[in-house]
């Protein structure tokens, strides 16, 4: 019996104080923690910080809980006016700041040591980001002279963060290290606008599959600034509730980007954005030039014309081996040229890396001048680009970015399925592959087809040493000279081709580097054809129409062949063999081509077949530069001679050299070059 009353009597006074306790939670004024509160964590932080206005805690039911959970009162905290400050050397006092923030504390898992918040309310949030050039940033926290105890435990208590909901706020940020001054300002929408009103019907379809529907967005916001000394303006639409406890409630995003000349326009969703998750964006780029995304992304691209794509983009930013983007099925255009695709991104270690196929149904030529820096200064200027080609010169001078190639590494196969030259030359089925690794860039192979025939090249860069290395293998085969000339009506009944090899390396950063330093050979040969003052001007050979003038008249002129042999030594082109074998005549050139000057110093020496007789009585010159060659008659006379074979003969090695670009002109026809380089091998013999 005395037992029991005990028990009573514990049970009641066990009651009162648990109601004593209750009563004193709801009637205590938690406005005198603030002090405590303010100093603890001013000192953890290293920084000051302060409530500012009325701190409260209710206590309610939550009857989404259901059963018993649902009378278990819940604490709801609610703090105004909270400011946390900056370091010393910050400009400014205040890091951030908010007018208020509100949140509810699970009581339950507090028993199992984890902090459960299902939600937190930011109320009109500021945040003043800062980082100096040399690193220090006002985001990250100086804790002071404080060292982390290694041999301690860890702490078993964790915090559960479900959802953080915002309102309208300020950011401004001042990053000098990435010369970033932006200021962004979000604001309430007056009503929310569905996800898929902005992404369209299908990819909000897909979202829902893949994760679940995401919700509606419930804020604009806009933004203006610099970054790398471009102009910065943007505006777009985000959701309200950021969702870090459920990895697959999508976030809606969306944004209209300018910065400089680039336009970046994004709708989708980001999941998981406590791990910075999954993207998944519409993703549509613009600007003046591919180039100019480096700043932006990290990624190496060539100078181009202005650009437009359309594509779907995922990332996943959480792999161990680095964060990948995948930009997928996308469509857009360069200068007037078509592109399609997918191009993965990894920034793996040591160097991200690009990988992934392209496609074009129509490539310009002129689109891929950029390339190698022989685009006009009037199409650099109109991509924001430097002027750098002087106006006497003709080979491209423009930079290679070989510090950009050492980067990152890159694996792109490249198709096109016509390339325009010009209305009367299509060039078809492009195939190339490119390859960055480590500052070393390489086509292999770098192979089209083109008036009937192919050309066949490999290309190797090698960035990674100052200056840059070269080498070039170029092999052109059975190119037709009827579909080379597709408007000049005489040569469409030629059965003849050019065939050619050639062989080059050299060391510059640029085209006309390379070529200035050049050591190699060029070998070529055309049988079967045809030359007049009409095809000259076609082909837009001022010079060669002078000449064709001096020595054949107006009249149209068969060609049996034309051979040339070729020597570069250090950037110096020389003749080895270079003759011209006509219906009446047998035409030598002799002399050199700098490429490091760019002048030209070229004899012609015309010697007539049979009892013809030449009107010239004196040899041709070319001299001049390569921007403005001259071409004039030389006062010494010609000697009285007749093929002029003999003279020709000490050609013997590079005659024979040239037997292997040999090939039938067509149909039953013989090649006419290979009686020519015999009957020279033969000559040389007999001299």
């Amino acid at each position: 019996m005395r037992v029991r009353k005990w028990l009573s009597g514990a049970f009641a006074v066990l009651l009162l104080s648990l109601a004593a306790l209750m009563l004193l939670l709801v009637l205590f004024d938690w406005n005198l923690l603030r002090p405590t509160i303010n100093e603890k964590v001013s000192a953890a932080l290293n920084r000051p910080f302060a409530i500012e206005g009325n701190l409260s805690v209710v206590w309610q039911r939550e009857p989404e809980e259901g059963g018993w959970r649902a009378w278990l009162p819940w604490p709801h905290f609610a703090a105004e006016q909270l400011v946390l400050g900056n370091p010393e050397w910050a400009e400014g006092d205040t890091f951030v700041s908010l007018d208020r923030v509100r949140f509810r504390l699970a009581p339950l898992p507090l028993l199992w040591k984890t902090v459960s918040i299902p939600r937190i309310e930011l109320g009109a949030p500021f945040a003043n980001l800062q980082r100096l050039a040399d690193g220090r940033a006002n985001w990250t926290f100086d804790l002071g002279s404080q060292q982390p105890d290694q041999t301690a435990e860890p702490s078993p208590w964790t915090l559960d963060i479900g959802t953080i909901g915002f309102d309208q706020g300020v950011v401004s940020l001042d990053d000098q290290v990435s010369k970033t001054r932006i200021e962004a300002q979000i604001d309430p929408l007056g009503a929310p606008i569905p996800f898929a009103q902005i992404v369209g019907e299908n990819a909000a379809q897909r979202l829902a599959e893949e994760h679940t529907a995401a919700q509606d967005y419930a804020f604009a916001w806009r933004a203006k600034g610099r970054f790398q000394g471009q102009a910065v303006s943007g505006s777009g639409k985000v959701g309200g509730l950021l969702a870090l406890h459920s990895a697959n409630l999508p976030f809606p995003l969306q944004a209209d980007v300018r910065i400089g000349a680039t336009r970046i326009r994004v709708a989708g969703s980001l999941t998981d954005p406590q791990r910075l998750g999954i993207l998944d964006l519409r993703l549509r780029l613009a600007g003046a030039s591919l180039s100019q995304l480096y700043p932006l992304t990290g990624v190496t691209l060539p100078d181009t014309p202005p650009y437009a794509t359309d594509g779907r983009l995922q990332a996943d930013l959480r792999d161990a081996g680095g964060a990948s983007f995948r930009y997928q099925d996308f469509n857009g255009r360069i200068g007037d040229s078509d592109i399609h695709g997918d191009l993965t991104f990894v920034t793996r270690q040591p160097r991200p890396k690009l990988s992934g196929q392209l496609t074009s149904n129509q490539l310009l030529f002129a689109d891929l001048a950029p390339l190698i820096g022989a685009d006009s200064n009037a199409e650099k200027q109109e991509r924001g680009a430097a002027a750098s080609q002087p106006a006497n010169k003709v080979l491209p001078v423009e930079q290679f970015r070989t510090e950009r190639w050492r980067s990152m590494d890159a694996d792109v196969r490249l198709t096109g399925k016509r390339i325009v030259h010009s209305d009367q030359l299509p060039i078809n089925d492009l195939d190339t592959h490119v390859v960055l690794n480590d500052g070393q860039l390489s086509l292999e192979p770098l192979r089209f087809g083109v008036a009937g025939g192919s050309l066949d090249a490999q290309i190797r860069l090698n960035g990674a040493v100052a200056p840059m290395q070269g080498q070039v293998r170029l092999s052109a085969r059975e190119l037709k000279l009827k579909q080379l000339f597709p408007t000049f009506a005489p040569m469409q009944t030629s059965l003849g081709a050019l065939n050619g090899d050639a062989k080059l390396s050299g060391t510059g950063n640029s085209v006309a580097a390379l070529l200035g330093t050049a050591n190699g050979e060029l070998k070529m040969l055309i049988n079967d054809g045809a030359v007049s003052r009409g095809l000259l001007e076609i082909a837009g050979l001022n010079v060669g129409n002078y000449l064709v003038g001096k020595l054949f008249g107006d009249d149209e002129v068969t060609i049996n062949c034309a051979a040339a042999d070729l020597g570069i030594k250090q950037g110096l082109m020389s003749t080895r063999l270079f003759v011209v074998d006509t219906e009446n005549s047998v035409i030598r050139v002799d002399g050199s081509a700098n490429f490091a000057s760019e002048r030209l110093d070229f004899d012609v020496t015309p010697a007539s077949k049979g009892l013809r007789i030449f009107s010239l009585r004196s040899p041709l010159y070319v001299r001049g530069t390569f921007k403005e060659p001259n071409a004039g008659v030389q006062a010494t006379p010609l000697a009285l001679r007749g093929v002029g074979l003999v003279a020709l003969g000490v050609a013997v090695a590079p005659a024979a050299g040239l037997l292997a670009l040999v090939a039938p002109s067509g149909g039953d026809e013989p090649s006419q070059c290979a009686p020519l380089l015999r009957q020279m091998q033969k000559s040389g013999g007999k001299g």
